[in-house]
């Protein structure tokens, strides 16, 4: 999903702004996994089968599919929790700017906190499927909501443009939705904490290439917090993200000015900005040892904390032409554990995956994401197929890609 290189407490964990985190037991009932993405989607297009509404309407969320979804119903509140919901100000129309498809907008929204709390699970509340690629809850202290104030404050229209994060410093992940994701509630006391006066930024993507880039329809979504009253007794939970580069070539039977690296690297600092060549060089530095991996469909990184932890759930995010995801605990020793395994991946079925045990990370050990790509999925998707062919890199844009693992767990304080 997007951003900058960071790093987390565990100094050697890469962290960008992307989709994924409140892990553990989904509740209520999964949407179905859709036709509209990735290998699952290209088979049927390929067939002339769509079940999402005909191979040429590229119909999934995000990109071209479903108007509205209901979300299930919330597991019932457990004792020392409430809801809370905050919802748009207004209806937002997105732009996709630069020419581009895909705008990543965030609103600054107030849980009204008086005193300390956990913040114990939460549901976004799509209102528009048929734009929303995915989204993303930050929260921000008193101080940082102040920036961010004023930021919305000087951008016209709702919201601000964020490609890469949140838009103001020290945002803390702490929620997210995307295709297939629920709420989720953890079987362990745990929660995010969320001090007197945090405020949330909510992310959200909105992809446009069912209209081109133009601006298309309003959205007014928001989002369902549960939370535990008080600043203690809850294990203090925080997100964490495993990257891996994209260094994904054109076909043998596909040509054209952007199958050149460079040229596609230009490309996607032009529609996102030079963040967006900031992460691809990141990555380079971080997992290739200075040189771009060599090019092909399977790309991994290796991280090794400096800190111990415990990790209590995964989650794996790719766009549309992912085809597996995975996420190991040093691999390759005689301790070596697979946290992840989605061989098929799914676009529309981004479930998180509680562990049935929280697993132990020690300093030093290796966790390593891995993923695969095929860009022969390109020529047989709706929503792809008509854009120029592209040497894929990491980028924030649906038709771009990521291989981002998604850990939720705690450290030591």
């Amino acid at each position: 999903m997007e951003g900058t290189v960071r790093w987390t407490r565990w100094a050697g964990v890469a962290v960008v702004a992307l989709a994924a985190a409140l892990l553990v037991v989904s509740c209520g009932t999964r949407h179905s996994p859709g036709a509209g993405s990735g290998a699952a989607h290209a088979a049927h297009a390929a067939a002339g089968t769509d079940p999402a509404g005909g191979a040429e309407d590229g119909a999934t969320a995000g990109h071209g599919g479903h108007g509205t979804a209901a979300p299930p119903p919330p597991a019932p509140l457990r004792p020392g929790e409430r809801f809370v919901t905050l919802t748009l100000p207004q209806p937002y129309r997105p732009a996709a700017p630069s020419g581009g498809t895909d705008e990543y907008r965030c609103f600054l929204l107030d849980p009204k906190l008086t005193a300390p709390a956990f913040l114990t699970g939460s549901q976004f509340l799509p209102q528009n499927t048929a734009i929303v690629h995915h989204a993303i809850v930050f929260r921000v202290g008193p101080q940082e909501a102040k920036a961010a104030r004023s930021l919305d404050a000087s951008t016209p229209g709702e919201g601000w443009t964020c490609f890469g994060d949140a838009g103001v410093e020290n945002g803390a992940w702490v929620g997210h939705w995307a295709p297939g994701a629920n709420e989720t509630l953890l079987r362990q006391k745990a929660g995010y904490p969320m001090p007197a006066g945090s405020r949330m930024i909510l992310q959200i993507h909105y992809n446009l290439l069912a209209t081109g880039g133009r601006p298309g329809g309003t959205d007014r979504s928001g989002i369902r917090l549960r939370l535990a009253e008080g600043a203690d007794g809850l294990i203090p939970l925080e997100t964490g993200r495993l990257v891996a580069p994209i260094e994904l070539p054109c076909t043998p039977q596909e040509s054209g000015p952007l199958c050149d690296r460079a040229a596609a690297v230009r490309d996607v600092a032009h529609r996102f900005g030079e963040q967006a060549r900031g992460m691809v060089d990141g990555l380079t530095q971080m997992c290739g040892k200075g040189a771009p991996p060599a090019p092909g469909p399977t790309q991994h990184c290796d991280v090794r904390p400096e800190r111990g932890g415990t990790i209590y759930a995964v989650a794996g995010h790719m766009h549309l032409l992912g085809r597996s995801i995975r996420i190991e605990l040093d691999p390759g020793t005689p301790k070596a554990r697979t946290l992840l395994d989605i061989p098929s991946y799914d676009f529309d079925d981004q479930a998180i995956h509680p562990l049935a045990t929280p697993v132990a990370v020690k300093p030093g050990d290796t966790l390593r994401v891995t993923c695969t790509h095929d860009a022969g999925l390109r020529r047989l998707l709706p929503a792809l197929r008509g854009l120029p062919p592209r040497y894929v890199v990491w980028g924030e844009g649906t038709s771009d890609e990521m291989c981002l693992g998604l850990l939720v767990w705690s450290m030591p304080r």
